[in-house]
């Protein structure tokens, strides 16, 4: 079937995830077979209101499906979330033949696709970004990579931690989503874990599960908290003042996005880029591609947005009863 667009923009936006650059790959060729134009916009949203832009061929995406980070960069671009800079945004859009866009990131660049939608230029959003906060799919790339790079960092702080029979509390990323802190405490065998979706009581949650665990026979310790929820320095303090354990905190921080995304991010990204072109070739526009019980579809972006967020407690009773 004749594509009904011509020509299509890609851009990555928000915070850096890998299995980006798997993404704009997959567009970038799908839109290609179809006979579809395809302009890269780097740096996302400030890139499309300032025209920074280039053609894309089958070669200009070569040799990116293993790189983490993306290669059409991105930034944040707060001018962007007014009336001012959607209508730059059109405007750049319509100056540069641009019929669709399909925008790779977190829920603010999937609002500002619903805003450029609305405004009259389709979009279609990919979930981009290792925090797995997006509700409206089972994943988001750059997640798994994400975990892989965690546990690999919190196995090595195990060994020193178990030569001096330490306790290590660890600060994982996940911005107000709990999923890394999660399945990380359950990966690392972690002691215990700090989640925003839970509320927590130092004695109660860190010190009575050490003391318990410590009559067991176990020596060292790690600690799992999810960002923005304390200072884990502090904490680390107060757990060496009430344990008399040595204990050191470490802050993962965006180590987490960087590096070689894995066998299920670039296959998925694959999926989603490809499923992207599909709506976009058809006119289709405000969606944002998902994963939902293994299968790529798709929702309405303002759909999406809305959906209520559910925390895995079951997932969460397995971590409590097992790490001991």
């Amino acid at each position: 079937m004749e594509s009904k667009v011509k020509t299509i923009g890609v851009l990555t936006s928000g915070g850096d995830a890998p299995g980006m650059n798997a993404a704009v790959r997959a567009v970038v060729r799908s839109a290609l077979r179809k006979g579809i134009r395809v302009l890269g916009i780097r740096r996302g949203y400030n890139g499309l209101m300032n025209c920074d832009m280039m053609e894309m061929d089958e070669r200009s995406v070569s040799n990116i499906i293993n790189q983490g980070g993306t290669a059409l960069y991105t930034a944040r671009c707060p001018e962007f979330k007014g009336e001012e800079g959607i209508a730059r945004g059109v405007a750049t859009c319509k100056e540069a033949g641009i019929e669709g866009l399909v925008v790779i990131g977190g829920d603010g660049s999937f609002r500002g696709a619903r805003d450029l939608s609305l405004a009259g230029i389709p979009c279609i959003g990919i979930p981009g970004t290792i925090d797995n906060d997006i509700v409206c799919t089972d994943y988001t790339l750059g997640y798994d990579t994400a975990l892989n790079t965690a546990m690999e960092a919190i196995d090595k702080l195990r060994d020193t931690c178990q030569s001096h029979d330490r306790c290590s509390v660890v600060e994982v990323m996940g911005h107000h989503c709990g999923d890394i802190a999660l399945n990380i405490g359950i990966a690392c065998g972690a002691t215990a874990v700090l989640l925003p979706e839970k509320s927590y009581d130092v004695d109660a949650d860190i010190i009575t599960r050490i003391e318990n665990t410590r009559k067991t026979g176990k020596k060292h310790f790690i600690i799992i908290v999810s960002e923005l929820m304390m200072d884990v320095h502090a904490l680390a303090k107060e757990i060496e003042a009430k344990t008399g354990i040595e204990t050191r905190a470490t802050v993962l921080g965006h180590i987490l996005r960087g590096g070689a995304p894995s066998v299920r991010d670039r296959v998925t990204a694959t999926k989603m880029g490809h499923h992207a072109v599909e709506l976009l070739s058809q006119g289709i526009g405000n969606r944002v591609v998902v994963e939902e019980n293994s299968k790529i579809t798709d929702y309405d972006i303002l759909e999406g947005l809305k959906m209520p967020r559910k925390f895995d407690e079951e997932t969460y009773q397995i971590l409590r009863e097992v790490n001991i």
